[in-house]
């Protein structure tokens, strides 16, 4: 019980983004080599399949670092996982018109992850403060 609130998220954040940063490699890879697991005459907002082929790539790179840095316990990884999950979070909301309900389910478990880092790392910036010395006196002194 001496863990900090939220410790339990922190943790599905960082396994989420490795899950999430292993796909998104898989497909940035399949992508950039235009594969045929991808559907043809997709619109996509901006770029082509190579593009963002190359956009899904470095963002499943910067999500495997940002968990490799919740796991090892960085005074960043928090920060980092949050802005790796919010760069996963735009690009899901970006891929949209490609693969609708698939992006959906990627931008709500984005968000899952963004909260329980936010929770954590609010719950971890709170601290009780000092703990005072067996000797010093707390709080006013009674008169003389």
């Amino acid at each position: 019980m001496n863990e900090p609130r939220g410790a339990g998220r922190a943790l599905f954040a960082a396994v989420f983004l490795m899950v999430g940063g292993v796909l998104n490699i898989v497909w940035g890879i399949a992508a950039i080599g235009s594969s045929g697991f991808f559907m043809d005459n997709q619109h996509y907002i901006f770029g082509s399949l190579k593009s963002w082929g190359w956009i899904t790539l470095i963002i499943g790179i910067l999500e495997i670092l940002a968990s490799v840095s919740l796991f090892g316990g960085g005074p960043y990884g928090i920060y980092f996982g949050i802005f790796a999950g919010s760069l996963a979070a735009i690009g899901a909301l970006l891929d949209i018109p490609a693969y609708p309900f698939w992006s959906i389910a990627i931008f709500a478990l984005s968000i899952w992850i963004i909260w329980g880092l936010a929770q954590y790392a609010g719950d971890r910036s709170i601290s009780p403060g000092p703990d005072p010395s067996p000797g010093a006196s707390v709080g006013p002194r009674p008169p003389a």
